[in-house]
């Protein structure tokens, strides 16, 4: 008789939670895809949720690409643990995929990120990420697509001088990250693509046009810190920043000759106080930290008018390696507060760190051409990849089942590999059943077991 190794937990061990598990989570994320408008006429073959949660389950199974995620199509195993992991009842072919969700409006999948994070709100988990008296988020541009060959209309263009064109997607990434936690919680993320009918390039500028003001419609009660990179240190971005109500720490490469560093050093400024500048020694590492800053300085010689805090930072480590590191904010810099303030923004490359990296090196493979379509399919694609990563962070952050089995792996590649092995191989009746074979082992090609999941 097929079993779990050792024999099958009781109630008391290790049980999913309530709502922040993998079938609760998507669960929820289906409701919302129901409510996605679908245009389409006529005898409809597949649901676009059944479509859309195909695509979820695609990324969610690390798929390398959409053909060989259709080829499993066949597969009994596959198609078995899709309809009962995934909710999905009949699986599309590459081509109806890609068909349906080329004319799905990535913006229509955004409830299903307002959920997950109004989840974690309720159940205390977002409190855990407070700091600064916010929410830290960081927003920053990553490539997605690029092709010298393949285009759509909402293609960006780069020519070159040779006489030869290439065409690129990017995508503007919103997380929340915390300077003392490796699990990056996303938000929104915005195409860099062009709009239609326009003749001009989307730039990353314009995209947090778009994208500020769409996080505070989703999430108005948070109060969120931006963190941006010194793009965005101009004055029309800050008076957006202040416009929408968002305090922000801004990474700074002022000019030598620049108004604030003439302010900050030679003191002219309308600040409360004078320029500060004091230096700390650590006594277990021996690395000096110093901090020079001023409150109230003009930003820019076009913008005399908007004033920021301005801090310079600086480390000198025991082998004479120095780094350096400067930003404008909203917040009132004092002695009891710089080091927090600069911890704070140099979080800002958890968005590439543990954000673009992990999605094209472990296992989602975000630069992949999964599809690029004639309106939006590399976004819409691009944003489930998001949703599945989503769902896989809170459960590294949450789910104590989910969290047994990475335990059990060195890496999250190696944890994604063995999943997909059980998929291809095995009748999975639920998630619990899938874990507890990565964590205890198993015989036999039924997994099943029994758990208490309301717990």
């Amino acid at each position: 008789m097929p079993k779990i190794l050792p024999p099958t937990p009781v109630k008391g061990s290790i049980n999913f939670r309530k709502t922040l598990s993998a079938p609760r989570l998507l669960s929820k994320i289906k409701e919302v895809f129901k409510g996605v408008p679908d245009d389409r006429t006529g005898k409809i073959d597949y649901p676009l949720e059944d479509v859309l949660m195909s695509g979820l389950a695609m990324f969610g199974l690390k798929s390398g690409s959409m053909l060989a995620f259709d080829e499993g199509r066949a597969d009994p195993h596959l198609s078995h643990n899709i309809r009962q992991l995934y909710g999905v009842e009949n699986v599309p072919c590459d081509t109806q995929m890609r068909t349906v969700l080329d004319a799905v409006d990535p913006e229509a999948l955004r409830p299903a990120t307002i959920g997950i994070i109004q989840e974690l709100q309720k159940q205390g988990v977002l409190e855990s990420y407070r700091f600064l008296g916010g929410y830290l988020v960081s927003a920053d541009g990553t490539g997605m697509f690029s092709s010298g060959k393949l285009s759509c209309p909402h293609c960006c263009e780069k020519h070159h001088r040779n006489g030869e064109t290439t065409y690129y997607h990017q995508l503007l990434a919103s997380v929340i990250v915390h300077p003392d936690k490796p699990t990056v919680l996303p938000l929104f993320h915005e195409p860099i693509t062009r709009e239609d009918g326009s003749t001009k390039n989307d730039c990353e500028h314009n995209a947090s046009k778009r994208l500020i003001p769409a996080l505070k419609k989703g999430f108005p009660r948070l109060n969120m810190i931006m963190l941006q990179d010194a793009l965005s240190c101009n004055g029309p971005h800050v008076n957006l920043l202040k416009e929408q109500g968002f305090s922000f720490i801004i990474t700074a490469k002022p000019a030598v000759n620049s108004l604030i560093l003439k302010s900050v050093f030679q003191g002219q400024h309308d600040g409360s106080g004078k320029t500060q500048e004091f230096e700390i020694t650590d006594k277990e590492t021996g690395i000096i930290r110093g901090y020079r800053y001023a409150n109230g300085v003009p930003l820019n010689s076009t913008h005399k008018n908007l004033l920021v805090n301005f801090i310079d930072y600086w480390e000198v480590h025991p082998n004479g390696k120095e780094y350096m590191y400067a930003c404008v904010t909203d917040l009132p810099i004092t002695a009891d507060n710089v080091d927090q303030i600069v911890r704070a923004g140099r979080s800002r490359w958890k968005v590439e760190n543990e954000t673009f990296n992990t999605l094209k090196n472990q296992g989602y493979c975000l630069e992949h051409n999964y599809g690029h379509g004639k309106q939006y399919l590399a976004t819409t694609l691009a944003l489930l990849m998001m949703l599945a990563f989503t769902v896989d962070q809170v459960q590294e952050l949450c789910c104590s089942v989910f969290k047994a089995a990475r335990n059990r792996f060195r890496s999250r590649k190696t944890l994604w590999r063995k999943m997909s092995s059980l998929f291809d191989s095995h009748f999975i009746k639920d998630w619990f059943a899938l874990y507890a074979a990565l964590i205890w082992g198993f015989e036999g090609t039924i997994l099943e077991t029994q758990c208490d999941d309301t717990s």
